[in-house]
């Protein structure tokens, strides 16, 4: 048996002092008289010694309610508790490429960064006991947010995540092997890390396929997305005057490469082309990846404070009733 609220067990020394107090109050006389030889042969009634132990009941009624109130419960032993055990690192590519405006999102034209943070948003906030952390990389490759459970505090890092954050290229290697390191003491079940790029490796000093080496020799499977329609891209750029208009450029993914990365790694490659597509992606990772384990736990419990609250009221309500009625005391 434990208890939920311990800290009101505090109260029961005070009720055994009161009992105590009680028990050497007792002791005395009533009346004091110069012989008690003149009482000697007069017997107590059933009456008189009740009603001078009807304080006792009251005290033990206390200690009932005092055991209540700490909630005595008992874990159930049949009690189990799903968990997926899954470890997520997502690494988003923050280029200045993130900038174009291909994607839409309700009718709007938005970049393709702003839409992919609304899209892994929503997939975060659909996992369930998954610790999910949260890099970005464009020349070079930062952690942003460590694997944690605090889905708050992730969203918040990542509504941090700004096209040209960083100084600009496409280090898809050092990204991989950032995320790496945050997975490679990793105890979960499974480790997984989703790679969204626009570009193609053009800087860093790790390979791609080297890092996805190593992600193979760790046990940890990345899926990659590469992000972006096809044919010429809308980018938004401004004139002399701060006047914004849009060029056509031509989309730049290594498909090849992310392919390879994730058939390295036993993982999958997508490709996005506008926001429903994207949506669909993270979904599919979403039901791929869960790996539920049967945890033994004491979530559930059985409450036990009714056994003792209400013999304690009925104490209390027989204390009442009897001192007021047969036992009642006259001065």
């Amino acid at each position: 048996m434990r208890f939920a609220d311990p800290l009101f067990l505090l109260f029961l020394p005070l009720v055994v002092i009161a009992a105590f107090y009680v028990y050497r109050y007792n002791r005395g006389a009533a009346l004091r008289f110069s012989h008690g030889g003149l009482f000697g042969n007069l017997r107590q009634s059933w009456r008189a010694l009740l009603s001078e132990k009807m304080i006792y009941l009251r005290l033990v009624a206390l200690a009932l309610i005092v055991f209540a109130l700490a909630r005595p419960r008992r874990p159930l032993a049949d009690s189990f508790i799903q968990t997926e055990g899954v470890d997520i690192i997502l690494a988003l590519d923050s280029s200045t490429s993130m900038l174009a405006e291909d994607f839409k999102i309700h009718g709007q034209r938005l970049s393709r960064i702003d839409i992919i943070k609304d899209v892994v948003a929503d997939f975060i906030k659909a996992r369930r006991d998954d610790r999910i952390g949260l890099i970005t990389f464009a020349g070079r490759a930062y952690t942003l947010c460590p694997p944690t459970l605090d889905y708050p505090w992730l969203l918040t890092n990542l509504e941090r995540v700004k096209a040209g954050m960083v100084e600009d290229g496409t280090a898809i290697g050092s990204g991989i092997a950032t995320a790496l390191n945050r997975l490679k003491n990793s105890e979960a079940k499974s480790k997984v890390v989703i790679l969204l790029t626009d570009g193609r490796n053009n800087t860093g000093s790790i390979a791609p396929i080297t890092a996805a080496q190593a992600a193979k020799a760790l046990k940890i499977k990345i899926y990659t997305i590469g992000a972006g329609s096809k044919g010429p891209i809308p980018y938004p750029v401004q004139d002399a005057f701060g006047n914004k208009f849009y060029q056509n450029i031509e989309a730049d993914l290594d498909e090849g490469l992310l392919s390879d990365i994730a058939k390295t790694t036993g993982g999958k490659y997508y490709r996005a082309t506008d926001t429903q597509s994207l949506r669909n992606i993270y979904l599919d990772i979403d039901r791929l990846e869960k790996t539920p384990i049967k945890d033994k736990g004491y979530r559930e419990y059985n409450e036990l404070f009714v056994w003792f609250l209400l013999p304690g009221l009925f104490f209390i309500l027989a204390e009442i009733v009897l001192t007021n009625t047969v036992l009642r005391r006259i001065p």
